[in-house]
């Protein structure tokens, strides 16, 4: 298993995840022709994907899954929340999902949906497995449930949201009820709350520790990273960063 961030942040999020002969694209916040370049950046054909799957209505995760399924004939799977939203327009191959469904397969994927606290219609994240490796997403949550750890104790590689600091948060220039939403308990996780998620799973077992969704606005990768050592020290060889405006090359499990 393989998987590459074509991108994340609030601009636009999607990320590239290939075991055997199967690929997949995890949410398309991008342009379909800003996704054409991207994947070409990791010469990836785009008519080599084998699905498009969605975790919520946002625009910075849906805002090219209806086009660039459309140009490509791709399935896709979201939840009926999602679904019911109308963010996609019309969908050739549609594939309604929920959270609490049990694994599915596509390709050489088992991919198993859970659902989170976000202020979305009706939410997932998706643990990918292979034969031998196991990546858990998580990002545009609130919060952890015991549902979301029990998932996630899985993971040998982990792609986990650090979108704010507190401090920088609060000081910053979003208003008071935009401040409440971001770090409400449907909103994003925090960098301490990142830190506490990756304490209490088995850290050692993950490969890749792999931070996404940072905010450009409250957060910086200098002290994300600070707060997830001073939780979990000994993971720095192991851990990584996502970016907005480029492409992050492939992480191997």
């Amino acid at each position: 298993m393989r998987f590459a961030s074509l991108g994340s942040g609030s601009r636009g999020n999607a990320t590239l995840i290939e075991v055997g002969q199967t690929r997949l694209l995890l949410d398309n916040g991008f342009a379909a022709r800003e996704t054409e370049l991207r994947l070409a950046a990791l010469e990836v054909e785009p008519d080599s994907i084998d699905a498009i799957l969605v975790t919520h209505e946002h625009q910075d995760h849906i805002r090219g899954v209806g086009a660039f399924s459309r140009r490509y004939r791709l399935p896709v799977y979201m939840t009926h929340g999602t679904h019911r939203q109308n963010r996609c327009g019309e969908l050739a191959d549609l594939h309604l999902i929920h959270g609490h469904q049990p694994a599915f397969s596509i390709g050489d994927f088992e991919v198993q949906p859970f659902t989170v606290p976000h202020d979305a219609s009706e939410p997932v994240q998706y643990l990918f497995r292979s034969a031998k490796a196991a990546l858990g997403i998580l990002t545009d949550t609130g919060m952890a449930t015991p549902h979301i750890m029990q998932v996630l104790s899985a993971s040998d590689a982990l792609f986990l949201e650090c979108n704010h600091d507190l401090q920088m948060l609060a000081s910053g220039p979003y208003p008071p009820a935009l401040q409440r939403r971001v770090g409400g308990l449907h909103g994003h996780l925090s960098n301490d709350q990142a830190a506490e998620i990756l304490g209490n799973l088995d850290h050692a077992r993950l490969r890749h520790i792999v931070v996404a969704h940072l905010s450009e606005k409250n957060n910086s990768p200098e002290r994300a990273k600070q707060t997830l050592l001073d939780a979990v020290p000994g993971i720095e060889d192991r851990l990584a960063f996502t970016c907005q405006d480029r492409v992050c090359g492939w992480f191997e499990l």
